[in-house]
């Protein structure tokens, strides 16, 4: 069995007691974590195939993003300024994703894990919102580039089956106005029977889902609007049935937050809600809503780039967390916040959250980092084998180099992570025990660098063409 020994670092291993080994070591045999502790006993314990220097930097759990858009990432940096989240969807995000061929996913998925794995993230929820339940072309593309490139990922299978009512109708038409130049596809283009969809989901749980090879599936409603309530009823029977989790898109800028019944009561109500629940954004949610899903032990994605860029708010996740609502950090589009770091975004939630409560206690760093590994773990139900250097746990582990000027000097690393990460200075990268990244070298990337740019930057511009983004 192959071994690997990381040692000579400062092992952050967001146990329980958060402790802190410096210098320290972690031992890993196959996929698993089998030691970690003081790096002159692991150093004379093992005899590993492969030691790697840690060379005083930083040696932390494999980073869990808990809502992000895939596909989109071509569309990065296309038309998404000065757009309210409709404007955005309607006339950016949805026209550009139905403008991309199958190959075009293959390449945003390869240029996504790339660019994920050299921010130290091991794991990520995708959200595939645009599916196309008669054609998964694009759906098996991508998964065979995170098969390939060896990201641990979570597919959430979009379902929409209900078709827009005549509100939503006149809302599009006034809202696709702005952009007549614009492919822009039908009102209902991805709504699908329910049965059609539910069914789709169900084979790929069957046919894909297998945590063990890191590649899960997860029934995934898109939002309210689009969604019956059969189909985020059998999303929860699916996720029961086969001992998964299910998101779905809340609150964000939810038309019926009006009405007599919140979103998260809605959902309380069909018995939605629980611990198998993750639900993205909760931006508009009131203090009922919060102890709703502190009661039932339901978890929040907390996407807070994308909320700032859309202007729609702040989710209340200082009330959340003193609630004890679970709650992990999505860096959601890239299309909107331009980078998929989740440490990036760790710094946003660290001092954004100080601003608007003009309370400089709230949101302490060491609170967000448990963000992005173990509550991150825990938001997907995961928390029993990802989120912690502890021995069983999946050897998901990233090598930050520390010694930078601006990481300099660096007393709390948790703190330096937080506040100071540029976002190059991720070094190794392990999951389940492979080597994905070596001395800043993408090890499972086919192709070559700047090839990889240079092909995403010419598709990029052709599907911007095609759709007529503006």
């Amino acid at each position: 069995m192959t071994q690997v020994l990381i040692t000579n670092g400062r092992v952050l291993t967001q146990n329980d007691d958060r402790d802190v080994i410096d210098p320290g070591a972690v031992a890993v045999a196959g996929d698993r974590i089998v030691a970690v502790g003081p790096a002159e006993k692991l150093d004379s314990d093992f005899d590993p195939d492969t030691v790697i220097d840690a060379e005083g930097g930083a040696i932390i759990p494999g980073l869990i993003n808990s809502h992000v858009h895939v596909s989109d990432i071509l569309l990065r940096g296309a038309g998404s300024q000065d757009r309210g989240l409709y404007d955005w969807l309607l006339n950016v995000k949805m026209p550009g994703t139905l403008a991309m061929e199958p190959a075009d996913h293959a390449l945003a998925a390869r240029l996504y894990c790339a660019e994920s794995i050299q921010a130290g993230t091991t794991t990520f929820v995708e959200n595939a919102t645009e599916m196309q339940w008669d054609d998964l072309a694009n759906t098996r593309k991508k998964l065979d580039v995170y098969d390939q490139l060896g990201v641990r990922n979570i597919y959430g299978a979009g379902i929409r089956d209900k078709p827009p009512n005549s509100e939503f109708l006149e809302l599009y038409d006034e809202i696709t106005a702005r952009d007549p130049g614009v492919a822009h596809p039908s009102p209902d283009e991805f709504t699908y029977e329910t049965d059609t969809a539910i069914e789709g989901v169900e084979s790929l749980l069957e046919t894909v889902h297998d945590p063990e090879s890191r590649q899960s599936v997860w029934p995934a409603p898109v939002v309210l609007e689009t969604a019956t309530r059969r189909a985020l009823e059998a999303s929860s029977d699916l996720a029961q049935r086969y001992d998964v989790m299910t998101t779905v898109h809340v609150a964000e800028a939810e038309v019926q937050e009006q009405g007599p019944l919140s979103s998260v009561e809605y959902l309380r109500n069909i018995g939605y809600l629980g611990e198998r629940a993750l639900l993205g954004h909760c931006v508009q949610i009131s203090d009922r809503d919060v102890r709703l899903l502190a009661a039932t032990d339901t978890k929040v994605a907390h996407n807070i780039g994308a909320n700032m860029r859309l202007a729609t708010g702040f989710a209340p996740v200082v009330s959340m967390q003193e609630t004890g609502v679970t709650v992990g950090l999505g860096t959601d589009n890239a299309i909107l916040n331009d980078t998929i770091n989740p440490l990036s975004d760790a710094r946003f939630v660290a001092s954004a959250h100080k601003g608007c409560h003009r309370d400089p206690g709230v949101v302490p760093a060491q609170k967000v980092f448990d963000m992005v590994t173990r509550d991150g773990a825990a938001a997907i139900g995961r928390a029993g084998d990802l989120g912690s250097l502890e021995a069983g746990k999946l050897a998901d582990i990233a090598v930050v180099d520390l010694d930078h000027p601006h990481l300099t000097p660096a007393p709390d690393p948790v703190h330096a992570l937080v506040y100071g990460l540029q976002g190059f200075e991720i070094e190794t990268v392990l999951c389940g025990g492979d080597l994905l990244m070596k001395d800043r070298q993408l090890l499972t990337l086919d192709r070559d660098r700047s090839e990889l740019l240079a092909d995403a930057n010419e598709r990029a511009e052709q599907i911007v063409e095609r759709s007529g983004i503006q």
